[in-house]
Order: C-alpha cells, then structure tokens, then sequence
C-alpha cells in the first residue's frame, strides 16, 4: 500500500526538492550565511496520556502533576512535563437559511488544537456485505461527533487512491468514507465446505482445503504493517493524544493450526502484529477497533451454504469470529484504546471515543533506560485520590538496533522550515491563514492564485538606528490524490521597516500573494514560514482544481479584497490578479462597516458550435433570513470569444455602509442562456461588523 496521507514520507521527497532551490531572485538573498544547526533527538522521552474519571464515569479535571506518579518498570519517574487537555467540539458557523454549514474558504492553523482523528477503514477484512454498515456509521460519526476545531484522516488498509490527508473539511471526509468497499475473503470454513470430499480410506465425508490460506495470510501482514507505518508516522505528532480508529472485521488468519511452512507464515503474522503494536505504543497512538458486524453469534455465515459436516462446522465458525475480535482486542487494549465488537450501536463507542479524547492529562518524562533491545517498558499511572479511576496505555516496546543518524545534508533550506514543510499537522508557532483559487491556465494546467497572510508579533524583530529588522522564509508545496509531489517556491524576505509601518505590520499582519499551475485534480497545498532563530508556522489548504478546458460550462474561484485589507504590507512573488482586483486579494473575511469589498471571478464555456448567446454574472450580498441587501450585475455576449473557448471575467465592487452587522453569504452566480441553460455559483460566507 502507498501511502499518500503519510505526507512525512511522500514530502521526504518534496523538501529534498524544495531544499535544492535556491531563493526567489526577486527578493534580496540574506546578508548572513545561515548557520548550521544540529538537533538532538530525545529517543528516550516518553510521552503517555492518562484518563480520569470519578466513581459515575465522569472526566475528572482540575489535577496537578503532585496529583500523579508515573512509574515505568516499577521505578518512579520525574514528570518533566505536564498538562491538561480539555477540548470543546467547535460547530460550524452558518446562516439559518442555508440547509448545510457553507463550505470556508479560507484555511488556518489557528484552530489545530482540537481532537486528531486518524480513521483507517481495513477493506481487506470487512465483508462486501458489511459496507452500507461501514458507510452509514462512519458518516454518523463525522457529521454528529466531528468539530470544526478537529483534524482527521481516512486512509484504506487496500487502496492507496480513495485515502484523504488530514483536513478538518468533512465533506472531503465523506467523499473518502463513501468510497468504501469491502472486500473480504469468503470464511475459511465456507470454503472448507465446499471443498469437501469423500476420504477413500475411510469412506466418510471429510473437509476440503482453505485455497486461500496464503492470501489470508499476506493480508494480514500488510494489514499490521500498514498500522505500524501509521503509527511511526503519527509518532512525529507530539503534545496530543492521537486516535487510531481501526474499522474492519478483524484479522481472519489463523495463526494457532499452521504447522510445517505455514507455521513459519504464522510467525510472520505474529511478529509483524508485535511490530505494529510496538509502534504504536512508541508513538502513544491510541488503537480504537471498531468490528462493524454488530452483534454476532458465529452461526450467521452458514446460512450461506447449503450442505455441513457435522457440529464441527459450527465451533470452527464461531473459532473464526473468536480469533479475528481477539485480534481487535489485542490491538486495542495493548495501546490504550478499546474495542466495540458485538454491539450494533455504535453510537455509544463514538461518544467514548470523543469523550476520551477531549479531556485528558498528559505527562512527559525521560527514561532513564538507554537500551534499545526491543523489550516492554511497563508504565503505571497512578492517582493519589483513591476515588478516581485513571486509565493509561500500560508501557511500550523500545525500538530495536542502533540510533538513526540522519545524513548531513546540502541543503540551504533552514531545517525548522523543512520540518515545518513536512509536520502532518499544521505547526501554529507562526498564526497563519491561506486563500487558493484555482483559474483557468495554460491548458491542461489551471492557474492557482493564493495569499498568504501571517501574524508576526510572535517573531523576533530587533531595532537597528530606528529600524525594526527580521528575516522570514516562505515555502510552498502542493500533493495530488495520488501522492505525487509538486514543489513550489521558496522567498527569503528582508524586512526593514519604520516604526509606523512596523505598528501597521503587527496590527494588520503580513501578506504573501503568489501563484502555481497545476493540472486538474484534487490536491493538498502547504505553506511554511520560519525566522532565523526557527520560530515556524505552516497551513495546509484543500484544493479542487476543475478540469476548465473540458466542463462545458464553469466557475473558477472567488477572490476578494477591500480597501481596509489592502493596508497590511504585501510581497508579490507573482501577481496574478494584480489586473483584475483593485487591492491584494485577502484572507480577511469579516470586514468592518465603513470598508469596501470587492471581488473577481471568471467564467468559461466549452461549447464548440453553440450560437451566439447571451450570459448572466451576478454578485448577492444576503443577509441571515436570506433577504438581498447588495446586487450587482453584469451581462456578457459570447459573440466575445469569436466562436473560441475562453473565460469572463466578472469584478464587482460592494460598500458596507448602513450595512447591519451580522453574518452574510456572499453569493456569485453565472449563467449560460443556450439550448440547455447551465448555472453554477459560489457561496462564501462573511461577517459585518
């Protein structure tokens, strides 16, 4: 399996390209050589999260770390670091009269301190029968337990195609979810059954062979080793409790009566179920299994064959289910998590899970042990208050062979940049917030205009003779569905300000504008930035990219500016709306009264011999009850293009005044008046206040 949403792997490729690049000439190179910089991994820091909860089951808050002790192989360890963890589910804003939450549009970081959701679908062990089952849950689940301020992923056990990188946008999450299917091996004993025939010695009826044993066997060790890839990769995440939920049916090899070749397979199975265990206790990655069959009894499964061989087929049925939940069970209780099997409402588990992952302390300490033989490192969480119930994953298994030293590396990308390139999560030492909107291109590619708009009262400017001086680098990437890495820009930006553009700077923030091309497709953008002295941010930015050359009728996206906006200092790597908007376009989406938004948008047709016709472009501002308190409208001839494809462009300009505060959707919307009347539109959601 390829992992795509292991983006720690797949921009392993994308910094090395990223790093070889030297930075924009359009900005002045830096005056001093960076110095190098050497990081010191601390293998032996041990990070456990532990639960609390009072005689009703009910999370305990309000503790000290003088309230804990923390015991690794019965000896009592100094807790370097403790705090608690109490997260709200955040709910989208939205207007009353919209049926859905309106889809932002704008990307931060500022909002990744919620719950971290890592859903790993195991289609290679979940019956095809069992996928509306799988669907409908996981839908439950993100609509009604999933917030705004949560990041989560969906990634497949089979399938590398259908997987999402992490992102709080839960249509996405869905679109991952729905395309689900299970694809299971028939029972083993089923086959056995089928395969009956009649002993020529003794007469009497006796049970075939399971012809797919082997590939029972493959899977299961593709499936452990996806888990503990996984968990090495959630590894890097630290100062949160990381959920792994795992929904599938269970490991369906059996490893207890393989004998001769087969029993060395088994001892494959076994260690690699070791191997992903350990990885996940090393990583403090909760394992959360799920068993989407409901309620079993073990019998079911016979229904589906008409002929038997005695009660044996019913205690090797029921022996099946056993062993595939133990293997849940194992993987859950061995890291700190749990397992739902034989329930049919999972609503319950759901709850737990949230309710486990909200509200936690989390304690940090280095172990004294240096070894690195592979053995388990038992951890006791205790509370002193013999009232309360405190649950933590029970140790972890130390990581085998010599300590990794990374190669020196060429590179002139500072390393806090590259790290912050690569993090999987947003980093939120810099507060960032990013705006794409995907333009027709150069064919086949679209052309992808963004901003990027930075908090710099968290770096470190110094003052020189009445200049206030730092240096800032930016680096941008972009990864398609399918893993394949396009590396951006990197700009070195030497600011040099006086005071009043200084105070407007920390008040308005700092804003990059520039552009990439890519083809059409699904993508995951990333911006990076860091100081000299490695303070560092970065946001992560979901991107469809429409195929513009082949829909006959579409929209590109919605860019705005404003008059207040256009006050925060900007650079332009490249300009791409600089002919089309009266200011930089802005991440801003709440606008005071007394500014002036304005907006553009293109339109393009693909409709080779279509007659001359006209079209309709209209911007709406509307209020909650979905009264219109702005329009403007524009009307076009396709008489403009000559017969060609190509785009529209649409500007509107909309003042503010004696507009109420409040919360309003900004509503653009084209339309072709052909034969067959094509519409499309954008919603974007703003605040007046």
């Amino acid at each position: 399996m390829t992992y795509r949403l292991t983006v720690a792997l797949l921009l392993t490729a994308a910094t090395g390209l990223l790093a070889a690049q030297q930075p924009s000439p359009s900005q002045p190179a830096p005056q001093t050589q960076q110095p190098a910089v050497t990081f010191r991994v601390e293998v032996n820091f041990v990070e456990v999260d532990a639960i609390v909860t009072d005689a009703q089951g009910r999370p305990v808050t309000g503790l000290t770390a003088d309230d804990f002790e923390v015991v690794e192989d019965g000896k009592p360890q100094k807790i370097s670091s403790f705090s608690l963890v109490n997260i709200p589910i955040e709910r989208t804003e939205r207007p009353i009269f919209t049926a859905a939450p309106i889809e932002a549009d704008v990307q931060s970081n500022e909002h990744s301190e919620g719950r971290i959701y890592l859903v790993v679908l195991d289609d290679v062990h979940t019956d095809f029968t069992r996928t509306p089952r799988v669907k409908a849950s996981m839908r439950r689940f993100l609509s009604q337990n999933f917030g705004v301020n949560d990041l989560a992923a969906v990634v497949f056990t089979g399938r590398s195609e259908a997987s999402q990188d992490f992102t709080n946008n839960t249509r996405l999450l869905l679109a991952a979810v729905d395309k689900f299917v299970g694809r299971k091996l028939r029972s083993a004993t089923l086959t056995r059954i089928e395969g009956a025939r009649v002993n020529p010695d003794s007469g009497t009826l006796q049970p075939g062979d399971d012809v797919d044993q082997m590939d029972r066997a493959f899977r299961a060790r593709s499936v452990m080793a996806n888990i503990r890839k996984l968990s090495e990769f959630m590894a890097g995440v630290h100062g949160r409790r990381k959920a792994l939920l795992l929904v599938g049916e269970g490991v369906d090899y059996d490893i207890y009566e393989a004998t001769g070749v087969l029993g060395a397979t088994a001892s494959s199975v076994m260690l690699d179920t070791h191997d992903a265990i350990a990885a996940a206790t090393r990583g403090n990655v909760a394992i959360y299994a799920i068993d989407p069959r409901g309620l079993q009894t073990g019998d079911e499964d016979l229904i589906t064959t008409s002929s038997t061989i005695g009660d044996a087929d019913s205690r090797s049925i029921q022996n099946e289910l056993r062993l595939s939940q133990d293997s849940l069970r194992v993987l859950a209780s061995s890291t700190g998590g749990f397992a739902a099997v034989n329930r049919n409402d999972m609503d319950g588990a759901f709850d737990r899970i949230v309710t486990e992952n909200s509200s936690y302390y989390l304690f940090g300490y280095y172990s004294p042990n240096e070894r690195r033989d592979g053995r388990f490192r038992k951890i006791e969480v205790k509370v002193k208050n013999p009232r309360l119930q405190v649950r933590a994953r029970k140790g972890y298994y130390e990581a085998r062979g010599g300590r990794r030293v990374p190669p020196p590396s060429a590179s002139t990308t500072p390393p806090a940049l590259t790290s912050a390139i690569g993090s999987p999560l947003p980093v939120t030492g810099v507060p960032m917030k990013m705006f794409a909107a995907a333009y027709k291109g150069q064919a086949p590619n679209a052309s992808v205009a963004f901003a990027v708009e930075i908090d710099v009262n968290g770096l470190d400017f110094v003052e020189k003779d009445g200049t206030y001086v730092e240096q800032i680098e930016f680096l941008n990437s972009a990864t398609d569905s399918k893993g394949k890495v396009y590396p951006g820009d990197r700009q070195t930006v030497n600011l040099a300000m006086k005071p009043d553009t200084f105070a407007r700077v920390k008040s308005r923030g700092f804003r990059m504008v520039s552009q990439v091309n890519l083809p059409p497709g699904r993508y995951q953008m990333r911006v990076a930035v860091s100081n000299k002295a490695g303070t560092t941010g970065s946001v992560l930015y979901d991107l469809d990219v429409p195929d513009f050359q082949k829909e006959p009728f579409s929209m590109s996206g919605v860019s705005i500016t404003s008059r207040a906006s256009a006050e925060a200092p900007t650079i332009r790597p490249k300009n791409p709306l600089g002919d089309y908007l009266p200011g930089p376009p802005t991440t801003t989406r709440e606008f005071a009264r007394d500014d002036e938004i304005a907006l553009f948008a293109e339109f393009y047709e693909s409709k080779p011999g279509a007659p001359v016709h006209m079209l309709d472009f209209k911007a709406e501002l509307r209020a909650e009850g979905g009264t219109v308190v702005r329009t403007v409208m524009d009307q076009r001839s396709s008489s403009e293009l000559q017969g060609g494809s190509g785009g529209y462009g649409f500007s509107a300009r909309m003042p503010l005044e004696d507009v109420a505060p409040g919360l309003y959707v900004l509503h653009v919307e084209g339309q072709s008046r052909t034969k067959d009347v094509s519409t499309t539109s954008r919603d974007i959601q703003i605040r007046v206040k």
